[in-house]
């Protein structure tokens, strides 16, 4: 674990804080080796059944590290190309561990969330915003594409065109537009988001959490599988959710009209 990443668990939510407020939380190689470390720790850890990634101070992350990219830029070409290359796969490990871990991942947003940041918000499975949030993709005005699964995440949210208005353009928008646009599921005042954003973790955290991390997966999973395919996934997933403890608890519960306790087992 890195400074720039702290973890804290609490009630089996593991709680990843980007900690770099006075550089609005930008993602320089500290930071990337922090979340993968959190990622990882979400991953094998049994007592973590929920994950919040949220910013420190008073942004989420405004995107790439602009000063390590200036290094990079004064390189010959196939070497700066070369590093470009080397960072975004270590990125990119980090947005493949969020997307493909068997427990739900929460954005917590505010302030700046911008280029990565956004991209990152978009690959959580949730996300909620205080009302001073500001989002734009933003790679387009420095001369460049998107990563960290943008392209991937943002016409499968928004549809294709409003994806290429974003992407192309560049603009800056508020909470409310994120939200109706589908990036975000809620929106409150800036006093609430920690404590929304705890609220829900703690509703995931005690679910199902085999039932949820197969949820999960049967809903990505659907976006580029044909109805078939798809059909022998569920069937699958429900026959492997039955053997658990959690699927006799919560039958033995609504039998006994109670809520039930699951264990994540």
């Amino acid at each position: 674990m890195t400074d720039a990443v702290t973890q804290d668990v609490a009630d089996n939510i593991l709680t990843l804080t980007m900690n770099w407020p006075d550089r609005l939380n930008v993602l320089g190689g500290d930071m990337v080796d922090g979340l993968a470390a959190g990622f990882k720790r979400a991953d094998e850890d049994p007592d973590v059944r929920c994950v919040i990634l949220q910013g420190a101070g008073n942004h989420f992350c405004a995107g790439g590290d602009i000063q390590l990219m200036q290094d990079w830029v004064t390189a010959d070409v196939e070497t700066r190309q070369e590093q470009f290359r080397m960072f975004i796969e270590r990125f990119h490990v980090v947005v493949n561990a969020m997307q493909t871990l068997s427990k739900p991942v929460i954005a917590s947003v505010h302030g700046a969330v911008a280029g990565a940041g956004l991209s990152i918000t978009m690959g959580c499975d949730l996300a909620i915003a205080a009302d001073d949030a500001v989002f734009t993709l933003a790679y387009i005005k420095i001369g460049t594409s998107p990563d960290g699964g943008g392209t991937y995440c943002l016409p499968r949210i928004v549809g294709l065109k409003k994806a290429m208005e974003i992407a192309m353009l560049g603009d800056r928008f508020d909470a409310e537009t994120a939200l109706s646009l589908g990036i975000l599921n809620k929106v409150v005042a800036p006093a609430d988001r920690e404590q929304e954003s705890r609220s829900l973790a703690l509703r995931l955290a005690e679910g199902p959490t085999i039932a949820l991390g197969r949820t999960k997966a049967l809903l990505q999973a659907s976006l580029t599988s044909d109805l078939e395919v798809q059909l022998k996934a569920e069937k699958e997933s429900f026959a492997h959710c039955a053997a658990t403890d959690d699927f006799t608890e919560g039958m033995m519960a609504f039998m006994q009209k109670r809520p039930p306790e699951f264990r994540g087992e």
